[in-house]
Formats: structure tokens, sequence, C-alpha cells
């Protein structure tokens, strides 16, 4: 069954980022690494759904799109 992804979560970094896409039963499906230049191209091809983002020795941002 293919779910819609609901959330995504982008821990930053300066040149790869890790991403976990979240289902709305809670299960992960999507974990990866994306390089900087992969980003935008990953983002827009996801529907619109709430991103939480995570930098070392920041807090988390929530934004919902």
């Amino acid at each position: 069954m293919n779910q819609e992804i609901v959330t995504v979560g982008l821990d930053l970094a300066k040149s790869v980022f890790q991403v976990h896409a979240i289902g709305s039963d809670g299960a992960v499906l999507n974990r990866r690494r994306l390089r900087r230049a992969e980003v935008i191209s990953f983002f827009t091809d996801l529907p619109s759904c709430i991103v939480g983002m995570k930098h070392v020795h920041r807090p988390i941002i929530v934004l919902a799109s």
C-alpha cells in the first residue's frame, strides 16, 4: 500500500542532509541522505506536508506547507 507522506524530518548540515519521511500511521516511508544539490528536487516532488528541521545546537523549526 502506498501511503502519502505527511511529515518530513530534515537534519541540516553543511553538505549532506538526513531526511526521514513519515506516513499518516507514523511509519517511516523514506529515509535517506541528500547532498545539498538534491534537496530542492526532493521536496519539489513531495505533496504538501509538515517539515521539521533540526540543526546541531539549534532548536527544531516546524514549517507547514
